[in-house]
């Protein structure tokens, strides 16, 4: 497995993403951007593009908050990313960095690239598609569906999944109806895929370390189920 470290600029910060790819494949391969939880670029991220990239795919572990910065209090995590929320442009000038730096690979196809995120990553996945990116598919798990820009969705030229705990305090019924509102105001191919008695989280074996089980929980059965389904909607879109 090869593993280096891209550097670029993107919403005015210095951003350290990984990159991951198996150097004895031949030939250009789809890219997948990989974007974390609102604390930024860990483990489970990594872990994930690593796991693509071993599935041929040329993945992208991506910087959140500049400099690979990685936060540990809920609270603060959340206060980096109310704005983003607030304002799409700064999530996707973030996602589109990222993008920019993926396609700059020579291995990469650029006719094939997807975005996947958990949690506020799965938000960045979405608003990429939003902002009208030349991307095939966005996954988002246990991804905020919320936007301030739904009117945006009609700009979204590839096919959309998102995998939802239905028990998810953070993603009620309420946010998921206005998110198949928004999709259908845009003529969305679009899925949704939800998992009875998950809550947010369930695809992060950490986080238990929260001390929230109501809230984050990890859920194994639906980690493989969702995965799974990834793999269905990339063989879908790229035609393997």
């Amino acid at each position: 497995m090869h593993t280096e470290i891209l550097t670029y600029q993107a919403d005015g910060l210095q951003m350290r993403s990984h990159l991951y790819l198996e150097p004895a494949a031949a030939g250009k391969r789809p890219g997948i951007l990989v974007f974390p939880e609102a604390f930024g670029l860990g483990e489970h991220a990594k872990g994930r593009a690593e796991r693509l990239a071993g599935l041929g795919y040329v993945a992208l572990a991506c910087d959140l908050h500049g400099d690979e910065k990685l936060i540990t209090d809920l609270n603060e995590a959340i206060g980096l990313i109310n704005p983003m929320r607030e304002n799409p442009a700064l999530t996707r000038a973030r996602a589109q960095g990222g993008l920019d730096a993926l396609l700059a690979r020579p291995e990469v196809d650029a006719s094939r690239i997807a975005a996947i995120g958990y949690c506020f990553g799965g938000t960045m996945a979405l608003e990429l598609a939003r902002s009208g990116a030349d991307i095939a598919g966005a996954v988002g798990f246990h991804s905020g569906l919320a936007t301030a820009a739904p009117q945006d969705a009609k700009n979204i030229k590839g096919k959309v999944l998102v995998c939802i705990g239905a028990d998810d305090p953070g993603i009620d019924a309420q946010q998921r109806q206005a998110f198949e509102a928004e999709m259908r105001e845009g003529k969305v191919d679009w899925q949704m895929n939800l998992y009875g008695g998950v809550v947010h989280s369930f695809t992060n074996p950490a986080a238990e370390k929260l001390g929230r089980p109501e809230f984050a929980r990890y859920d194994a059965k639906a980690d493989a189920r969702s995965w799974s389904e990834m793999n269905a909607f990339f063989a879908e879109i790229f035609g393997k």
